[in-house]
């Protein structure tokens, strides 16, 4: 491999990683801490909500500033706020610094998110771009891969406030490894004319494309069921694991490690064999609800350990597929701005699904919330490809 894609994977993987460490410990250190699952997914809302709302202006920055500038500013930015909470969390105590830390956070995850999916076509040129896109996602799957295993035993040694000054560190060597790659890469972004407002400009034009391309707005819906597992998985996974079936913290590390190896077998797969987009599709979005099924009603902790790996795994399936469309459909010079105003449509389900946990699970209980979860799923689904197939319009996976 190259020594310039090299460094560019090693960013991508040192930020993801850093970025999973404060992902694993909010809703675990919250549920360890008070007990409950409704304020583990309390916290779950409030730290994935900040950062789907921030993709449209993220998106549309990096339409009009240098989408490597910006990546620089998120790394950076990221690693001084760890320290900060730290310092705010030394002076007055409370777990409310660390749920903000991880919602200030997501906000620059989202920033360094829009701006690799603008860089990555120009990057790996010589590669198609579904290749592309799972090569990527390996790297940002290893971290996953290593951010629960490095939390877990981080934890056993220290409090969760030194925790995050070790993914200080980490999004600072992301940062080097970014200029690494900067300096060796031979890189020219092609600057397209922006409208001076990153606000309403910018959606009109998301919006416009969105209302014009049907393929955008099926899989957009699509996506919506998508994170509807995906958000009360993630939001009752530590309840579950610890609460529901009476396993420790290190048995949900293990579930978190065995779920991002799922998912790279199944990246290694898709880098390696060309299915069509309509396999893709089909596939990756049933198994999810499939998945959500199995999670739902296992009684044990085996059964819900299949549910979960069909989510998350096929979970990557379904995005390669759904990021091919969009780098297909949406015209280059608007390409940030709307691909931020889809994440956010997408992505919305699922601090909704955290929400809905806190509400619900003490009425229905946590299974009885991603059983309503998964229906719903399961109904969107069919009743998008009802009207795909009524209206003779692109297919599921087209």
């Amino acid at each position: 491999m190259r020594k310039d894609y090299a460094a560019f994977f090693i960013s991508l993987f040192l930020s993801r990683l850093a970025d999973q460490i404060l992902l694993f410990i909010v809703p675990l250190v919250v549920f360890q801490t008070t007990n409950s699952a409704s304020c583990a997914g309390l916290a779950f809302f409030v730290e994935s909500l900040p950062r789907y709302l921030a993709f449209p202006v993220c998106g549309a920055l990096c339409d009009k500033f240098s989408p490597v500038r910006i990546l620089h500013i998120s790394q950076v930015y990221r690693a001084l706020l760890c320290v900060v909470a730290v310092g705010f969390y030394a002076m007055f105590g409370g777990l409310a610094w660390l749920v903000m830390l991880s919602a200030l956070c997501g906000v620059l995850t989202t920033q360094g998110i829009m701006a690799r999916e603008v860089l990555m076509p120009h990057i790996f040129q010589h590669y198609s771009y579904t290749k592309t896109l799972s090569y990527s996602q390996i790297a940002d799957q290893t971290g996953l891969v290593l951010g629960p295993l490095v939390a877990a035993l981080l934890l056993e040694v220290w409090a969760w406030h030194w925790v995050v000054l070790w993914v200080a560190g980490l999004f600072v060597l992301a940062d080097v490894s970014m200029r690494v790659w900067q300096r060796l890469s031979r890189i020219t972004l092609e600057v397209f004319e922006q409208h001076q407002d990153i606000w309403l400009q910018p959606l009109r034009v998301a919006f416009g494309h969105i209302r014009e391309q049907a393929e955008l707005k099926k899989i957009i819906a699509l996506a919506v069921g998508v994170n509807l597992i995906v958000g009360v998985t993630m939001a009752t996974s530590a309840a579950m694991v610890i609460g529901q079936f009476g396993a420790g913290k290190d048995a949900y590390a293990g579930l978190q490690a065995a779920g991002a190896v799922t998912t790279i077998v199944i990246l290694f797969f898709l880098a390696r064999v060309a299915l069509p987009m309509r396999v893709l599709g089909g596939l990756g979005y049933s198994m999810i609800a499939v998945g959500g099924l199995f999670s739902a009603l296992s009684p044990g902790l085996a059964g819900y350990l299949v549910g979960f790996l069909l989510v998350v795994g096929f979970d990557k399936m379904f995005n390669v597929y759904m990021r091919s469309i969009r780098q297909r459909v949406i015209p280059a010079r608007d390409f940030g701005k709307t691909v931020g105003v889809m994440t956010l449509l997408n992505n919305l389900s699922q601090p909704l699904a955290g929400l809905l946990v806190a509400g619900l699970a003490a009425p229905l209980g946590m299974q009885g919330v991603i059983l309503m979860l998964a229906a719903l799923t399961a109904v969107l689904g069919v009743g998008v490809w009802w009207l795909s197939e009524a209206r003779g319009g692109v297919s599921v996976g087209s």
